[in-house]
């Protein structure tokens, strides 16, 4: 066992409450295709993963953590969904011999994967990609700057993809409303 999958073990060991999906897939599921195979990258408890295969995707879900991806298991037998998981250490070997129809990938972030990650999509493929930011407001999430997104970077990573939805929200207006310590974006591939 590494060091990185002890760590998400020991986190996911002790959550209790039900996964949910990600802010941006679950208010832009009217842009999910009818049928297709989707990833749920570093799906974590897969909260991701149980809306696409209930939207009627063939779901793969992959982790670090062997605890997460048993917990996925059974909330996805107790709704009566079948999900394919994927115990794994993430790189871009693991992505070479995929393609997928809808990609989402949510708090984690992983420079070097962008491209693995846009080659794994198929023609007319969405990534649906949310996670944190340099601008955030509170402590919620990543300090390390390594894991924390600059101003537009997910457009600029993922710049080969057309833009069909971005959000970053930063520390503008009124900053108790709305996502402020995230960006969202939806690509699609030409």
């Amino acid at each position: 066992m590494t060091e990185l999958q002890n760590k998400w073990d020991a986190i996911y060991r002790n959550a209790t409450a039900a996964p949910a999906a990600a802010e941006l897939l679950a208010n832009h599921l009217h842009l999910l295709p009818r049928q297709g195979k989707a990833l749920d990258l570093a799906c974590g408890l897969g909260g991701n993963a149980l809306l696409l295969a209930g939207s009627g995707l063939s779901v793969d879900a992959w982790d670090v953590s062997s605890v997460a991806l048993d917990k996925l298991r059974h909330y996805a037998d107790r709704q009566s969904l079948s999900i394919n998981t994927r115990h794994c250490q993430i790189g871009s070997e693991s992505l070479a011999e995929h393609r997928y129809d809808v990609i989402v990938i949510c708090r984690f972030l992983d420079r070097t994967l962008c491209n693995a990650i846009m080659a794994a999509l198929n023609p007319g493929g969405l990534l649906f990609y949310q996670t944190f930011t340099r601008d955030k407001l509170d402590q919620h999430g990543p300090s390390n700057p390594d894991y924390l997104l600059a101003r537009n970077e997910l457009l600029q990573l993922f710049q080969p993809l057309s833009v069909v939805f971005y959000q970053e929200y930063a520390r503008i207006g009124d900053t108790r409303l709305g996502n402020r310590n995230e960006a969202c974006f939806i690509g699609q591939k030409t």
